[in-house]
């Protein structure tokens, strides 16, 4: 699917890096030409008048565990890096291409390699191979590997490959088959729980395996104040670390467990208080690097059982950019950071030519209304499954215009 004519995209407040300005943005053949308040269009551009949005770069989501085009369109996102946790896994360059082609025409799906055979922890996948077929990270999945041995190998092997590895944060043995995390709420619902630093500990663990393979290493999600805490220190050192979040981890706590509803069982488990309010200062501080919508759907026969018995996992896709929008409202974030840290961020980690408004990247365009009112119903939802923990909650901000290399998407 390319770009038919230039397109200019006039009228509109432009997201960059730099700020927020009002100007057009013209484009052709895929590919941002020029952008700023002295931008024209050209004779027999098609011209779209914002009429006073936001016109963002199209959002860039690291670790979906699901390509679920109409819930990703409807969320502005347009690049999707999904989990080696397919079925079977992504440690064959055979898999790892076919994903690579898999979202076109209109979506970008970039696939992230297993780490390890099976992704069972144990032997090296070849990643070399796997980066040549397509994929732009390497990723230990669900699960932590539990041998630093083949850890450290892991991490040499793709410095030597500039790959970064995207790592998952809890301690196995620690965690073992917990529900919740230990604590006053886990004790009176009597669910089997783990302590918190179970993620610490292997941040810790894997921040000093990085810092002496000198690999870069992504930790996909943090969600405790001393988790926060190692990543601010090895970033002071000047290690090559960079950490995400999703929604659910700073907009609630385990206290929204309380009733058992199963849409609350997540990998990691909610927090308490203290660490939600720990996750929002790391937002608003720099440390965290990435918010992504953890997208994993879920359907009934995973959700409709016992809350320690359910799969772990949120549909996330469609209330991403909302939620994130909320942080800008609350006066924790700017606009420019909060597409820094759904765009621009993920796409340098993944080393992509998207995620920002610039001149010579890629035409992934999203133009908002930041301000539109609307009711997040997990019955109308677009995702194959409605495992949303926010259904039935007012947000703000809506896709009204999306591109995928010039071309509107839904049109």
């Amino acid at each position: 699917m390319k770009q038919v004519r230039p397109l200019t995209i006039t009228n509109a407040k432009l997201v960059t890096p730099a700020g927020t300005a009002t100007g057009a943005l013209r484009c052709a053949d895929g590919l941002i030409l020029a952008l700023g308040s002295d931008v024209r269009a050209g004779d027999g551009d098609e011209i779209v008048d914002a009429r006073g949005k936001l016109l963002a770069p199209g959002l860039v989501d690291l670790g979906v565990f699901a390509v679920d085009k109409p819930a990703f369109h409807f969320g502005g996102i347009t690049r999707a890096a999904l989990m080696p946790d397919q079925s079977p896994p992504l440690d064959l360059p055979s898999r790892v291409g076919f994903i690579a082609k898999s979202g076109k025409p209109d979506l970008w799906v970039h696939p992230l390699a297993a780490a390890t055979r099976g992704l069972e922890g144990r032997e090296l996948a070849e990643l070399a191979l796997m980066q040549e077929a397509g994929a732009k990270a390497v990723a230990t999945g669900r699960r932590w590997i539990a041998d630093s041995g083949v850890m450290l190998r892991l991490l040499q092997y793709a410095a030597m490959l500039g790959l970064v590895v995207v790592t998952h944060a809890e301690d196995g043995a620690l965690v073992g088959e917990a529900a919740a995390t230990a604590g006053e709420i886990a004790t009176r619902l009597g669910l089997p729980a783990a302590p918190a630093e179970a993620e610490a500990l292997a941040i810790a663990r894997d921040i000093a395996l990085a810092e002496l393979a000198g690999a870069r290493l992504h930790i996909r999600q943090v969600t405790t104040a001393k988790g926060f805490a190692l990543v601010r220190e090895a970033k002071a050192r000047g290690a090559k670390v960079t950490c995400g979040i999703t929604p659910a981890h700073f907009l609630l706590s385990d206290l929204a467990t309380a009733d058992f509803r199963t849409f609350m069982r997540l990998s990691p488990p909610l927090r308490c208080e203290a660490d939600r309010q720990a996750a929002l200062a790391a937002i608003g501080d720099g440390t965290v690097d990435v918010i992504a919508s953890g997208h994993d759907p879920r359907g009934p026969e995973d959700k409709r059982l016992p809350f320690a018995d359910a799969a772990p996992g949120m549909a996330g896709a469609e209330t991403l950019l909302a939620m994130v929008l909320g942080l800008v409202r609350d006066g924790v974030i700017g606009t420019e950071r909060a597409f820094d840290l759904t765009a621009r961020n993920p796409a340098r980690l993944l080393g992509v030519p998207a995620g920002e408004l610039a001149a010579g990247l890629e035409a992934d365009l999203a133009l908002i209304d930041a301000d539109a009112p609307w009711i997040i119903d997990r019955r109308k939802m677009e995702a194959t499954a409605d495992n949303t923990p926010f259904d039935r909650q007012g947000a703000q901000g809506k896709v009204i215009g999306l591109w995928k290399g010039g071309v509107r998407l839904g049109a």
